[in-house]
């Protein structure tokens, strides 16, 4: 009992540190010798604290280079368990749901917020999506990422923090819905992003709220063909 509240005292003096220090995503953090005579205790039990802090997502480890403050932030990848939900087809039903929900607003959000960088970075995204659709390739992991580009736009902590849920989103759609559809999924992705890129919030909305609205109709459509 006394070596669980000592790790746990171990993980909660390494998370205020990084605060303190006000580290930044990839800094490196001191040595496990170091933190170990920061913190007064045994390197073992700096170890144990850390890898609790890496199935967090607060740091990594690098071998031979340290440890390091994660890029995600303490963002697990999948926090809400969907590779453990069987119920694939409810699965996609819902999150198209909670997406109709969601990415309207950050798509408003993103064509209020973004910098002109940033869109210069959604468009590099858009243009190797664009590419991939054309060639009638697999698109879904840039698909993905056209998706996270949009949230992170919106310069809104709460909701960058929504990505997981967002991305896992549109990976469970890609997996699970029976054909891949090209023509109306480029048209789509460029009307968001021409809404964002001229500033026009309302329709940004509206343009990804169709998107969704769309793809929502052909998984129902989907499912049918397979009953």
């Amino acid at each position: 009992m006394e070596n669980q509240t000592l790790g746990q005292k171990a993980v909660e003096e390494i998370i205020e540190l990084i605060k303190e220090k006000n580290y930044a995503p990839g800094d490196k953090l001191p040595t496990e010798k170091e933190l170990s005579e920061l913190l007064g205790v045994s390197r073992n039990m700096v170890r144990e604290a850390l890898r609790v802090l890496v199935s967090r997502n607060l740091v990594t480890i690098r071998q031979g280079a340290g440890t390091f403050l994660s890029d995600k932030a303490g963002v697990v990848d999948d926090p809400f368990g969907f590779s453990f939900v069987e119920d694939k087809e409810k699965l996609t039903a819902d999150l198209l749901q909670i997406r109709a929900i969601l990415e309207p607003d950050i798509a408003a959000l993103a064509a209020e917020n973004a910098t002109d960088s940033e869109i210069g970075e959604l468009c590099e995204v858009l243009l190797r999506l664009e590419e991939r659709m054309m060639r009638r390739e697999n698109y879904a992991e840039l698909d993905t990422e056209f998706h996270t580009k949009i949230a992170d736009c919106t310069h809104n902590m709460v909701m960058s923090n929504l990505i997981p849920v967002i991305a896992g989103g549109v990976r469970v759609f890609a997996h699970n819905v029976g054909s891949v559809e090209f023509e109306q999924t480029l048209k789509s992705h460029r009307a968001i992003f021409e809404a964002i890129k001229g500033r026009r919030p309302v329709e940004a909305s509206r343009a990804m709220l169709y998107h969704i609205l769309y793809n929502n109709n052909r998984y129902l459509e989907d499912l049918e063909k397979r009953e």
